[in-house]
């Protein structure tokens, strides 16, 4: 099985030095034993994605001297595959609509509850399941232009007994990784699947992507580890394969806080501006 992997920007913002040292890592891994290496542009949010950013992310990453194998994949003109899938799971029972607001879901979690604190999961405050058992007239069809979660206890009770949940890290905590469904119920709760005004949402896009590209390494920050249990689950539902994970270090400012886009000083076309080398920001980011 050819090696092969990925590295899947948004265009919503300047790619930053962290953006540099995952696509770097990722395209020299991939060259070192003659495999793929794919882009893939995650434009899922249309309200900030913009055709300039995506312009730029194609200027740095020649400039870094990374290149890619294929077309780049755009999530934006793959709605189809991404509503066939939640036609499915939907037709399963695994998902219903949630009209709750972040404030809803915040006011909610902060409500006494016996003196327990919100519990955080990898999309932020676990779900309190507000919506979860309104009933849904049978035979009603995926509904549109509105949020649709996961019943994380009925999606797992649907799985066979025997089923193991397990990734195989290469990365941060090289080795097998196992879990089980007590954890994903306690610690990761109902996710939203689809958002109102996008039919899907990160968890399912990305693994419906990784199968489609043929993905069998993916290479991402450490900071996405938790949620690749979500991306697990996700493979064993519709029935696709789990790559193997690579978690690598986060590139962090002075203060060790990770970067994020808005830092326009870490941006790889302000070091560009400046008459920095791609050898520069290899140094920068410790490769060199």
């Amino acid at each position: 099985m050819t090696f092969c992997t990925r590295f899947a920007p948004s265009p919503t913002g300047p790619l930053h030095l962290g953006h540099a040292y995952s696509a770097l890592v990722a395209h020299g891994m991939a060259r070192a034993i003659n495999g793929r290496f794919l882009l893939r542009i995650e434009d899922i949010d249309q309200t900030r994605s913009r055709p300039a950013w995506e312009q730029k992310i194609y200027d740095d990453l020649n400039w870094l001297g990374i290149t890619w194998d294929a077309p780049p994949m755009r999530q934006s003109d793959r709605t189809p595959v991404y509503r066939s899938a939640l036609d499915a799971l939907w037709a399963r029972g695994l998902l219903y609509p949630c009209t709750c607001t972040r404030r809803d879901i915040a006011e909610a979690a902060s409500a006494p509850q016996e003196g327990a604190e919100p519990v955080f999961g990898p999309d932020g405050l676990i779900y309190p399941g507000t919506c979860r058992d309104k009933p849904i007239p049978k035979g009603t069809e995926l509904p549109d232009n509105v949020a649709l979660r996961m019943n994380m206890n009925r999606a797992l009770a649907s799985l066979p007994a025997s089923t193991a949940f397990e990734f195989e890290e290469t990365g941060v905590e090289p080795g097998p990784i196992r879990f089980s469904a007590h954890d994903l119920v306690s610690t990761v709760g109902d996710i939203v699947l689809s958002r109102k005004d996008f039919p899907g949402s990160y968890h399912l896009s990305v693994v419906l992507d990784d199968d489609d590209q043929g993905i069998t390494h993916v290479i991402r920050g450490r900071d996405l580890f938790e949620a690749t249990k979500i991306h697990v689950v996700l493979q064993l539902l519709l029935g696709l394969e789990t790559p193997v994970y690579h978690h690598h270090r986060l590139i962090r400012d002075e203060a060790g806080k990770r970067l994020a886009k808005r830092d326009d000083a870490r941006a790889i076309a302000t070091y560009r501006a400046e008459g920095m080398r791609p050898e520069d920001i290899r140094k920068m980011v410790g490769l060199i």
